[in-house]
């Protein structure tokens, strides 16, 4: 090998390293951050063990209709851009919801309910690793909910995003969104959980009657399932949980007084 050429392999080499080293500096948690990821997996603990346990599990209730409400928005949203009248959301009591659109593109807002509140969710997560992000988080999550409100045709829809929007805007002034940092890590990881375990319930279980995949398989035609497109979803949307949690690994590392200091200057 010519000196010239050796000379570039070890630059490159160097090169190499630095950002390999870069890249495990990133992903490595301070110790803020381990707390953090404690907290994921005892949320996610408690979710799992609450979801389906006699009477404790009304203590879910409100964040499960929340989580019907950001899936029911994703269809919305995704229907206006492409061109579709909205005629109603509805969230009912049996944690089910419906949108109501005229036009679209079908391809489109079928997937959008799914994918759209696991990456809704993932954000969040992603926000929860940081006091000022969760503010920011916050306020996309609450322009989510004012959309929903002023699409929703029945009471519940209307007191679940007038529930949340209130409890937002509490935790924001207390103890300069400290509380509202893990609300948001709280919602954002309920919001990723219920889509998984929907999207398996509903997809790949077959509970549903009909299901926004077997809608879009039939739309597809005959080259995959239901079930498949079900289970490509399911991998989606754990890629946005797991993407939204290294995110937050890798852009948040200040420790909590920093983050204090931050936010409160975005306290109005």
């Amino acid at each position: 090998m010519a000196p010239a050429d050796q000379a570039s392999y070890e630059h490159y080499l160097v090169a190499r390293q630095a950002v390999q080293e870069h890249a495990v500096n990133a992903l490595t948690p301070t110790q803020d951050q381990k707390t953090i990821l404690i907290i994921i997996g005892v949320y996610t603990a408690a979710i799992l063990v609450l979801w389906n346990m006699p009477i404790i599990k009304i203590i879910l209730s409100p964040f499960k209709l929340l989580t019907v409400g950001l899936h029911e928005f994703s269809h919305a949203i995704v229907g206006c851009l492409t061109c579709a009248k909205i005629e109603s959301i509805e969230i009912d009591p049996d944690e089910g919801g419906v949108t109501r659109m005229r036009g679209g593109i079908p391809m489109c807002t079928l997937p959008a309910g799914y994918l759209g509140s696991s990456l809704i969710g993932a954000v969040l997560v992603m926000c929860g690793f940081n006091i000022l992000a969760s503010k920011v988080a916050s306020i996309i999550l609450g322009v989510c909910l004012l959309f929903t409100l002023w699409w929703a045709k029945n009471w519940l829809t209307r007191c679940i995003g007038l529930l949340f929007i209130g409890v937002m805007v509490f935790l924001w002034w207390l103890a300069h969104g400290e509380g509202l940092k893990y609300f948001v890590l709280f919602v954002g990881v309920m919001s990723c959980l219920y889509c998984l375990w929907d999207i398996l319930d509903d997809l790949v279980f077959r509970k549903a009657f009909e299901s926004d995949a077997s809608k879009f398989a039939k739309l597809c035609g005959s080259c995959m399932s239901s079930r498949v497109w079900g289970v490509l979803w399911f991998i989606i949307s754990l890629l946005f949980f797991v993407a939204g949690i290294l995110i937050g690994l890798a852009a948040f590392k200040e420790d909590q007084e920093t983050q204090k200091q931050q936010a409160q200057g975005f306290g109005w």
